[in-house]
C-alpha cells in the first residue's frame, strides 16, 4: 500500500476505484514529465499511459500541471517512506530520518532537472504555493508515524514524531530555496540542514 493512496477502511468500491484512478493518471503525469519534461508532457501522452480519456483525465484534475504535482507528490512520499522504513532498527528516530534522506540523495543528478522544474512550478502561484504547504504536512505526518515506532514508549500525545516530521521537512524546504537561487549540490544541502537535527 503506497502512502498517498492506499485504501481507508469503510470506503466503497466506487471510491476505491476512483481513489486509484487519480492515482494511476498522477503516476502516468510524473512519468510523462521525467519522459518529456514538463512542456512535452502533454495531456495526451498522460491519459493515454493511464488508459483514460481527455474526459476523464479532467473529472480528476483540472490541469496537466496539478496532475504532475500529485504524481510526484506520491513518488517522493513513497520514496521518503521507503527510505525511512529501511533504515536499521537499532537507529535512533532523528538518526534514522537523516540516513533516510542521505540515501534518498543518491541518484539525484539524473533527476535533478525534473525537480528544479517542479519546484519553479509550485512556486508560481499562490495556489500552488497553497498545494505545496498542503503537501510538507502530509510528508510531515508520514515522517511523524515512522519515527514514533523508533522512539521509547512515546504516549499518544507525544509531539516529538510530528516536531521530527516538521523539522526535516523544513531542512529539506530551506536547502532546496538555497539550491535554486544559488546551485550547487542539493542533495549536499540537504545533508549540511539536517545535520543539527535531533530530537530526543
Amino acid at each position: 500500500m503506497d502512502a498517498v493512496s492506499g485504501p481507508k477502511s469503510g470506503e466503497s468500491l466506487t471510491v476505491r476505484r476512483q481513489r486509484a484512478t487519480k492515482a494511476r493518471i498522477a503516476a502516468a503525469a510524473a512519468q510523462a514529465v521525467a519522459a518529456h519534461g514538463l512542456a512535452g508532457a502533454t495531456i495526451e501522452h498522460i491519459a493515454a499511459a493511464a488508459e483514460v480519456g481527455r474526459a476523464t483525465f479532467f473529472r480528476y484534475f483540472s490541469a496537466k500541471e496539478d496532475a504532475v504535482v500529485e504524481g510526484m507528490a506520491a513518488h517522493w512520499l513513497d520514496a521518503i517512506a521507503d527510505a525511512i522504513a529501511a533504515q536499521p532498527p537499532e537507529l535512533a528516530a532523528d538518526a534514522a530520518v537523516v540516513a533516510a534522506f542521505q540515501d534518498l540523495g543518491h541518484g539525484f543528478e539524473a533527476v535533478s532537472d525534473q525537480v528544479r522544474e517542479l519546484a519553479v512550478m509550485t512556486r508560481s502561484s499562490p495556489v500552488f504555493s497553497a498545494w505545496t504547504l498542503q503537501l510538507y504536512l502530509r510528508y510531515e505526518a508520514a515522517i511523524a508515524d515512522l519515527v514514533g515506532i523508533r522512539m521509547a514508549d512515546p504516549a499518544p500525545d507525544d509531539p516529538r514524531p510530528r516536531l521530527l516530521g516538521a523539522l526535516a521537512m523544513a531542512s529539506v524546504r530551506i536547502a532546496l530555496d538555497d539550491w535554486l537561487v544559488h546551485g550547487g549540490s542539493l542533495p549536499e544541502r540537504v545533508r549540511t540542514a539536517l545535520a543539527s537535527l535531533h530530537v530526543a
